[in-house]
């Protein structure tokens, strides 16, 4: 065998090698890339988590919103009392939304509403319970015995209302909504600048007041048919006269 002969083979060898060898590695690295869907869904999330933690009241509860309202699962918020004697009270407050799985963009929508109408109520540090009544629907008692009835943002979305709709029923204006929602919410509050709720009533069925079936409607009687005239007896037959001379 000449070299160039010799030469040839090695190169088609290492060649083969190299290429037999570039998948294997492929396939070793390529667990280690997490999915881009999963690194979207996480930067999502955590953006809004942090948009929304003053909100929510705590940087835990706005994640704990943020996912409930995207997955449509139960949230649960925490909510801190401070006590007489300088301890903290911490009490889990849990409940469903009315609407079921939303997207990021639609999460947002949501909570910029929510935000701007308790603003509107004077509440601009809002409590678990005056979240939810937000969300899903309420009323706040106020200190001094009037009350702010809420029709719940994620309500009026499961009734088949449009954002846009939602803003328009509260005063405001959906873009400038999603540009600085408690500037609109105040700047629209009337009466209720700094309000002090003394208890919230939270909207039955997922803030949905659903009204009830109506009665079904009994079937109308059939009126009775006529009854068929008698027939009319058939007169006698006249006797036969006798023959005559009879």
């Amino acid at each position: 065998m000449n070299s160039s002969h010799l030469r040839s083979t090695l190169i088609s060898i290492a060649v083969f090698g190299a290429l037999c060898a570039a998948p294997v590695m492929a396939q070793s690295g390529s667990p280690a890339d997490p999915p881009v869907s999963t690194v979207t869904t996480n930067h999502e999330s955590a953006r809004l988590s942090t948009e929304f933690a003053d909100l929510a009241g705590s940087d835990a509860n706005a994640r704990a919103l943020v996912d409930g309202l995207r997955d449509g699962t139960a949230i649960t918020l925490d909510e801190a009392t401070q006590n007489a004697d300088g301890t903290t009270t911490t009490t889990p407050m849990t409940f469903q939304p009315a609407t079921g799985k939303m997207g990021y963009g639609n999460v947002k929508i949501a909570l910029s509403l929510a935000d701007a109408t308790l603003a509107k109520a004077g509440i601009t540090d809002p409590t678990s319970a005056e979240l939810a009544a937000a969300l899903n629907g309420g009323t706040l008692v106020l200190a001094d015995g009037t009350s702010v009835d809420l029709n719940g943002v994620l309500a009026q979305r499961a009734a088949g209302e449009g954002w846009g709709q939602i803003a328009k029923a509260d005063g405001f204006k959906l873009g400038d909504v999603m540009r600085s929602p408690k500037a609109v919410g105040s700047s629209a509050a009337s009466g209720h600048a700094h309000a002090h709720v003394e208890h919230v009533e939270l909207a039955k069925a997922h803030g949905i007041d659903r009204p009830s079936k109506p009665d079904r409607v009994s079937k109308v009687d059939r009126p009775d048919r006529p009854s068929r005239p008698d027939r009319p007896e058939r007169p006698d037959h006249p006797d036969h006269g006798g023959r005559p001379g009879g």
